[in-house]
């Protein structure tokens, strides 16, 4: 059996939410709802109305998420006037919103693999080659890593010790 030569199961976390850089991340945009309004962000969609168009989700939802992508440093709202309009508002992705672009390309990536049931919609390509881009870990001198050769180093300052449960 495959399972009787992995190695044995970890019942925690080594590392505690409170200080998980990861489990962070997700309480900025790990609901349904932002994760939508991004994944629109990245491809263009600036405008509330747009939004609500694209996503059909209610204002109130769509208003809500977007005041916390704000908040949150990910979108600024920025006023714009078409000519002889009034003044409305726009959602544009600050540079902390478009890094979001990296790990969505993954979970596309991902999605494509294990979800989907056709060919992707969406393809990267190098504007130089003209081959095909994906997300893949590369070390610091930018060569790609193989999956057996990653280890995962936690900084001991917050190695949980084991046993000891949180009250």
């Amino acid at each position: 059996m495959a399972g009787m030569t992995d190695a044995p199961p970890i019942r925690r976390s080594p590392v505690a939410m409170r200080d998980c850089n990861l489990a962070r991340s997700f309480e900025l945009i790990g609901d349904r709802w932002t994760l939508l309004i991004l994944r629109s962000a990245l491809y263009g969609v600036r405008r509330f109305d747009d939004f609500q168009a694209d996503l059909d989700l209610p204002r109130s939802v769509l208003s809500n998420r977007l005041a916390g992508l704000v908040e949150n440093g990910i979108m600024e709202r920025r006023e714009y006037r078409q000519k002889g309009q009034r003044a409305r508002v726009e959602y544009p992705l600050t540079n902390m919103g478009r890094t979001l672009g990296l790990p969505f390309l993954a979970m596309t990536q991902w999605g494509d693999r294990w979800v989907g049931d056709k060919p992707s919609p969406l393809t990267l390509r190098s504007k130089a080659s003209g081959q095909k881009l994906s997300a893949a870990l590369v070390d610091e001198r930018g060569g790609r890593v193989q999956a057996s050769d990653i280890e995962m180093v936690i900084n001991p300052v917050y190695v949980r010790p084991v046993g000891k449960r949180r009250k």
